[in-house]
């Protein structure tokens, strides 16, 4: 399908390198758009901030509840399609509660709409995006929906674990690369993940996710497994910057190094300068937020959400 049979050729040829998080913008010890902040050593504020986020919507406040996050483009590419299949039915029997900001195609904005109309209480969506509620979501919430058909990458995955919020995402592309699956044997794992494309997978995946919420000792290493995680662009710019000595000529290398002696060929290349690429990424990488946040979702035409009843 498309390029995937010449890229598996070229396999050998092809790096992969994940997006890279800004944690001066995104981490919770520091957040200023957050009411209450927190860290692994102390996680009091996430739960101020679930009580926080119930209140700013009119709901009463209840923290035994699971609470779930979406902040998305809504499009046919995120997996909204899946969620409709069963949503309904996760509102129907489980104490729970979900929050939904976002705007895109508009199928699926009447469908988050409706179900806030049917489950006052315990669903709320805010059409477009806010900053402040986006950051507020990833910390008021226990877990954070990510369903994709596919994924380059993603970054609220990854926002989500700095933030000791559970990513529950399909096993795809960049979600597969940056989410390791729970095992609660050896305690070891930053989230939930499902492989088949079907509404009962995506179902049985967060009905596991709840069973495991009832273990309170273990959640509790399970969300500082993830805001263990380090996807800054300190660490990701590393990889650019190793893949980069790996490709220059040792011309370049040399150059790039600002060292007056070519490189001979002989043990280790002298090490580029490395002042201003991560930088440089993290501009990028803002540059591409704002671009994304000022687009919104663009609608397409696919066929009408089904509601399950």
């Amino acid at each position: 399908m498309g390029l995937a049979p010449l890229l598996r050729q070229r396999a050998d040829s092809i790096t992969g390198i994940v997006n890279g998080v800004d944690y001066e913008d995104w981490n919770p010890r520091d957040d200023v758009l957050i009411p209450h902040n927190y860290s692994q050593k102390d996680m009091t504020g996430k739960l101020r901030c679930k009580e926080a986020l119930m209140k700013r919507f009119g709901m009463q406040p209840d923290l035994e509840a699971p609470a779930f996050g979406i902040v998305s483009r809504l499009t046919f590419q995120k997996g909204f399609d899946l969620l409709a299949e069963i949503l309904t039915v996760l509102l129907h029997r489980e104490n729970m509660r979900l929050f939904v900001l976002g705007s895109g195609e508009e199928k699926y904005e009447n469908y988050f709409r409706w179900l806030q109309e049917t489950f006052p209480g315990k669903v709320a969506y805010d059409r477009g995006y806010k900053e402040d509620l986006a950051h507020h979501i990833e910390a008021g919430t226990d877990m954070f929906l990510m369903p994709s058909r596919y994924e380059p990458c993603g970054l609220n995955q990854m926002y989500s674990q700095k933030y000791g919020t559970v990513p529950i995402v399909r096993r795809t592309g960049g979600l597969a690369d940056t989410v390791e699956p729970w095992d609660p044997k050896a305690r070891s794992g930053t989230g939930f993940l499902f492989g088949e494309f079907t509404p009962d997978a995506l179902l049985n995946t967060i009905r596991y996710a709840l069973e495991c919420w009832k273990d309170r000792s273990g959640w509790q290493v399970l969300q500082r497994n993830g805001m263990e995680r380090d996807f800054s662009w300190d660490h990701q710019g590393e990889e650019y910057i190793d893949l980069y000595r790996r490709l220059a000529p040792a011309e370049s290398r040399a150059s790039a190094g600002g060292s007056s002696t070519a490189y001979t060929g002989l043990g280790e290349p002298p090490a580029p300068k490395t002042t201003t690429i991560v930088p440089l990424a993290k501009t990028l990488m803002r540059s591409a937020r704002e671009l994304a946040a000022e687009k919104g979702g663009e609608a397409r035409q696919e066929p009408q959400v089904s509601r399950a009843r």
